[in-house]
């Protein structure tokens, strides 16, 4: 089992309830195909860089998960087939932006500024 990232766009025009349905949806599939998700974020309502079906805004929803690869294909041709969402990304995560993924999440990942200064002040 390989980690993915997916980021959905989903159509400004939905209520809370109906786009909590739709990521709920897409949860059930990947949970029903033997995949381990690991990670969710919802980053809300966000502007658009370009305008996509007239609209400038989105719901923007981002899952870290573990599945096979036969699973990405079903799953992207749900996103295809719903027309509620505008957009949607899916990427295999290697080793080492998994690892970022973890230590963003803990927050561990300090900034290079505050490492540096870190360092200057043990010395």
């Amino acid at each position: 089992m390989k980690n993915y990232e997916t980021v959905i766009v989903l159509t400004p025009l939905l209520s809370e309830e109906a786009s909590k349905e739709v990521l709920a949806k897409f949860k059930k599939i990947l949970t029903d195909n033997g995949a381990e998700i690991v990670h969710e974020d919802n980053w809300g309502l966000r502007k658009l860089a370009y305008p996509i079906q007239k609209k400038t805004t989105g719901y923007y929803q981002v899952t870290e998960f573990k599945a096979s690869g036969e699973l990405i294909n079903k799953l992207e041709v749900e996103y295809k087939r719903d027309e509620r969402v505008m957009r949607f990304l899916t990427i295999a995560l290697d080793k080492h932006a998994a690892a970022y993924n973890e230590r963003k999440r803990t927050g561990t990942l300090a900034p290079k500024a505050a490492k540096s200064k870190k360092q200057e002040d043990a010395a």
